[in-house]
């Protein structure tokens, strides 16, 4: 059977797949409807059409304090990393300063704030929200729970045979057709999410460091071990504090950060005027190619420290979830990019004549009288900055978790209000370790950034392999500007990367051991996820077999609704056969509820349940398929319980309008089907029955996969949270059905 196949052999013509008789609560049995899953024009966010101009204004506001925490702190430690053994040639300084007016104009101007952040997945931005686009219009997506519903979206047809058309439609044939093509678009996914959790490490750690490190300049006596310690202080406390939600202190990251780029701003301006306005003139971008000619290779291994004035830019449109495309543009063109480029413009006036204080530029460059006032505000800068990198790897994690690609992990939502504001304890633990142990190893913020920059470097290359594919694709853009993309942003990518790749040796090897790791783990994760799942798919319960074991008079059925929970979403699991041989009893009402986290960010509350209504009809067995997107919270088990009820009501109501009345086998006399839940609800209540599978390889099988089967999954199985801890399930009320699949490819 084809992966994603629900029919049955025996199902009969004209039938529908598992002998239900409606779906989605709309439609009656013979009609062929699919409930679409992809709500394109239906979110309830921040469209265009419904934010009105001061919202906009408002937004743009409220994303200085939790979009620009990084890209604003870069001052802090980028001219540093351009000219660690110091300047040799004073109009070095112009070339520098050349490299990096331009790098934030393409890079994080033009790429990201002008084009990328069009390539949103309904107004949600990062790896994944391109992944899922990609997904959803080429239908290569290898997470295996795609039903015919699935199959059916698509927003991308045909329409006129152009060249444009024809080169989009050859790119989504290969997408659809290549099992490679398909596991190089997800493998590359988890490298990017990888690198971008390394972020999560790294700029906690150069942050604070280099923000701590300037009490040197006024405090000559401290040593670079106390400056060490006291960032580690500061690093675990940030971390401790992650549990009590950042909606606690969110409110005063925008006024901190405005201040922030305030201060910046008006010391530039006052060094540019003070020590030589005449850095004016690396405008000219003439001074990058004499610059070149000058310094050859180390010219070029100066990149390495130039796309540290870069970092931040990917969080820019990771971040775009919470705001809007505009409030994003007009705080980057009116507050950020005037901001970080007068700081700039500042400290290379300032190094024209003082070239001996280039590791110190930033806090050697700050007018006395304000030094220690700027010192505490570029220590709350730099914490704000790493605390927007720790929240935007708890959502990766929540993300990767909900796609199937990343172990079970508990989410703590820990604002009623935003559910964008999660904690995740283990993943907190881990980031607190690391950031504790890259600062205590590396001592300094060089060798860092030299990490850093791999990282940063890494997924800018990713972000625009996808943005290719969306260009050509998607928005089906004309060749010429495509090739013009790849010619010019495409290829500085590339040149930042292999200069901070030469930096390999001198701590760049610490985001790709790190991302190897990560994406072995997703990659395992990922690979028995779809074994175990495949191996329900082919061997689920049919239509008949349900019929022949729910009418068998050996089965008692006995008051109440119970909701069957299992991973399967194409057809009923065969856990249920183990169940039904253990314990011959069913309730008066069964549901089979399978969750399901779809390539699409959010998912309407209207649009979350899918009713299926097994025959015969009197047996009183239903399918529900509850539908998340990959950043919609789950609902505590309360009020999913009112809901399904709900929901469930909804569906018989509407199906009568058909089928006007059933026969209970146990009841005497009729009962409408609202009539019949209310009397389970109030005989039995709900009782929840979980299927829980392991899967072991079988001696014959290769000895790859029984490593990956029977060890590296099996031991990470070992380590996460069981289904009914994540869904919150109450346990006085839960039974678990458990087995083991051997699995045979």
């Amino acid at each position: 059977m084809r992966q994603g196949d629900s029919e049955e052999e025996d199902t009969a013509p004209g039938s529908n797949p598992d002998g239900h008789c409606a779906i989605g609560g709309l439609s009656a049995r013979g009609v062929n409807q699919f409930d679409s899953f992809d709500v394109e024009t239906a979110r309830e966010g921040l469209t265009e059409g419904t934010v009105s101009l001061e919202m906009i204004m408002k937004l743009a506001v409220q994303s200085i304090g939790v979009v620009y925490g990084d890209i604003g702190t870069s001052p802090l430690y980028a001219l540093p990393g351009i000219f660690p053994d110091g300047i040799k040639d004073d109009e070095d300084i112009l070339g520098a300063m050349s490299l990096i007016f331009y790098s934030i104009v393409i890079i994080f101007m033009l790429k990201y704030v002008f084009i990328v952040l069009s390539a949103n997945d309904h107004g949600d931005g990062g790896t994944f929200a391109l992944y899922s686009l990609i997904c959803r219009h080429s239908k290569s997506s290898l997470i295996p729970n795609q039903q015919a519903e699935d199959q059916e979206i698509s927003n991308y047809h045909l329409q006129l045979p152009s060249r444009r058309l024809k080169m989009a439609s050859m790119l989504k044939s290969w997408l659809e057709s290549s099992i490679n093509a398909k596991y190089f678009l997800l493998l590359t996914t988890m490298l990017g999410t990888s690198m971008v959790l390394g972020d999560g490490i790294l700029t906690p750690c150069i942050s604070v460091l280099s923000a701590v490190g300037g009490i040197k300049v006024a405090v000559s006596s401290m040593t670079d071990d106390t400056i060490m310690w006291i960032s580690v202080v500061i690093l675990v406390i940030l971390f401790l504090v992650q549990q009590f939600g950042t909606h606690r202190i969110g409110y005063s990251f925008a006024p901190i950060l405005m201040l922030w780029f305030l201060s910046i701003a008006l010391i530039g301006i006052f060094n540019f005027v003070k020590y030589d306005p005449t850095v004016i003139k690396a405008l000219n971008p003439t001074y990058i190619v004499t610059y070149f000619q000058r310094n050859h290779k180390e010219a070029w291994i100066s990149l390495g420290g130039v796309i540290l004035c870069l970092t931040g830019s990917e969080a820019l449109f990771a971040d775009l979830g919470h705001f809007h495309i505009h409030s994003i543009q007009i705080s980057s063109c009116g507050v950020v990019f005037p901001a970080i480029m007068l700081a700039y413009f500042g400290q290379a006036s300032y190094l024209r004549k003082h070239a001996e204080n280039v590791t110190t530029v930033f806090y050697s460059s700050i007018p006395k009288p304000v030094y220690w006032p700027m010192f505490v505000v570029a220590v709350l800068a730099a914490i704000i900055a790493s605390q927007a990198l720790i929240s935007a790897a708890f959502q990766i994690v929540k993300q990767s978790m909900a796609l199937g690609c990343f172990p079970r992990v508990k989410v703590v939502h820990t604002s009623a209000k935003l559910e964008g504001q999660i904690y995740i304890p283990e993943i907190n633990a881990f980031l607190m370790l690391a950031c504790v142990g890259v600062t205590l190893s590396f001592k300094n913020t060089l060798q860092i950034g030299n990490a850093y920059g791999i990282a940063v470097g890494t997924v800018f290359v990713i972000t625009s392999i996808f943005l290719v594919i969306v260009m050509v694709m998607i928005w089906k853009t004309n060749i010429i500007f495509v090739i013009i993309y790849i010619l010019t942003i495409g290829v500085i990518e590339l040149v930042f990367l292999s200069a901070v790749l030469y930096k390999f040796v001198d701590g760049g090897y610490l985001p790709l051991i790190f991302s190897f790791i990560m994406v072995c783990i997703m990659f395992v994760w990922l690979y028995g996820y779809r074994k175990k799942y495949n191996y329900e798919l082919i061997n689920k319960v049919s239509a008949n077999e349900l019929i022949k074991m729910a009418s068998s008079t050996n089965i008692r059925r006995v008051p109440g609704i119970a909701l069957f929970y299992s991973e399967l979403v194409q057809g009923i699991t065969p856990m249920f056969t183990h169940y039904i041989v253990n314990v011959p009893v069913l309730h008066s009402i069964l549901v089979f509820v399978s969750i399901k986290c779809l390539t699409l960010s959010h998912v309407r509350l209207q649009e979350r349940f899918v009713f299926i209504q097994l025959e015969p009809r009197y047996l009183a067995i239903y399918r529900c398929v509850v539908r998340y997107g990959y950043r919609d919270a789950r609902m505590e088990h309360e009020v999913f319980e009112g809901m399904m009820v709900s929901q469930l009501k909804e569906f018989i109501r509407n199906h009568q309008l058909n089928c006007n009345r059933i026969e209970s086998a146990e009841q005497e006399g009729p009962l409408t089907g609202e009539e019949l839940v209310d009397d389970a609800l109030k005989n039995g209540g709900i009782t929840y029955l979980m299927a829980e599978s392991d899967v072991v390889a079988p001696k014959g099988s290769r000895l790859l996969e029984r490593v990956m089967i029977n060890y590296l999954f099996s031991w990470l199985k070992s380590f996460v949270r069981k289904q009914d801890q994540i869904f919150n399930i109450p346990r006085k009320r839960l039974l678990k059905v458990g087995t083991s699949y051997e699995i045979i490819d």
